[in-house]
C-alpha cells in the first residue's frame, strides 16, 4: 500500500515515525513543504491552494492513503480535500482535545498555531469532549512552528526564547498540555522544562491507528 504524509516541513515526521511503527512493511513519500510554512497563519483560500498541490503531486505517486500531518490543514481542508477528491482516502491530524478530556484532568492547556485554535473545528472539540468542571484553556503560538523549522537541527536557544514569550500568561500548573502542532512534538523536553509535572500529549498514535483501520478496510 502506498501512504503519504505532508506537513508544512519536519513536524509531520513525528507522525510518519509512529505510522511507521505499526505497518513497517508499505511503501511511503513524505512531503516537507517547508516553503509554506507555517500554514497556521495562511487564509483558508492560500491554504486550500496550497494543500491542493501537495496531493496533485501525491496522487501522481499513486497514494492511495493521504495523511494530512498538520492540525491547521486538517482542521480547515479535509472537508474541501474530500469533496475535490472522493477517489482518495484522507486521514487527518487534529489536537489531542478528546484524548485529554477523557481523562481526570481539570486544567487542560492547548497549545496551537492561530489557525487550529480560530478554526469552527476546533471549537466542535471543544463543545463535544470538555466535562463540567473541566477548564481548557486554547492558546495560539504564532510564530513557534516556524522557529522549530528554522531553528530544530541546530542551536535550540531561539525556541526556548520563543516558547518563554508564548508561555509568560500561560496556566502555570496545568494537569495536561495538548501538543495541537506535529512540529510541537519535536520540542516536548524544551516544553516539559516549563511545565516539569505536566501530562504532555498529542494526536500521533491516534493518527496512526486510522491508518491502520483504513489499511485494513482497503
Amino acid at each position: 500500500m502506498k501512504i503519504s504524509v505532508f506537513d508544512s516541513g519536519i513536524g509531520g515526521t513525528t507522525v510518519l515515525a509512529e505510522i511507521k511503527k505499526l505497518l513497517p512493511n508499505e511503501e511511503y513519500r513524505y512531503i516537507a513543504d517547508s516553503k509554506n510554512c507555517p500554514y497556521g497563519e495562511k487564509s483558508d483560500q492560500e491554504l486550500n491552494q496550497i494543500v491542493t498541490k501537495n496531493v496533485e503531486k501525491l496522487k501522481k505517486w499513486g497514494a492511495q492513503i493521504i495523511v494530512i500531518a498538520c492540525n491547521t490543514a486538517t482542521t480547515r481542508c479535509i472537508s474541501y480535500l474530500r469533496q475535490k477528491y472522493p477517489e482518495l482516502t484522507f486521514v487527518g491530524t487534529e489536537p489531542a482535545i478528546k484524548l485529554a478530556a477523557n481523562t481526570d484532568a481539570k486544567n487542560i492547556l492547548v497549545l496551537a498555531t492561530p489557525g487550529t485554535i480560530a478554526s469552527e473545528r476546533t471549537k466542535s472539540l471543544l463543545k463535544e469532549n470538555q466535562k463540567t468542571g473541566q477548564n481548557i484553556t486554547l492558546l495560539a503560538c504564532p510564530g513557534l512552528a516556524d522557529t522549530i523549522e528554522k531553528h530544530y537541527q541546530g542551536d535550540h536557544t531561539p525556541i526556548r526564547t520563543k516558547l518563554a514569550e508564548l508561555l509568560a500568561n500561560a496556566p502555570k500548573t496545568p494537569d495536561i498540555i495538548v501538543l495541537g502542532c506535529t512540529h510541537y512534538s519535536l520540542i516536548k523536553e524544551e516544553i516539559q522544562d516549563f511545565f516539569p509535572s505536566t501530562k504532555l500529549i498529542d494526536g500521533n498514535l491516534g493518527v496512526a491507528h486510522q491508518v491502520q483501520a483504513q489499511l485494513h478496510q482497503s
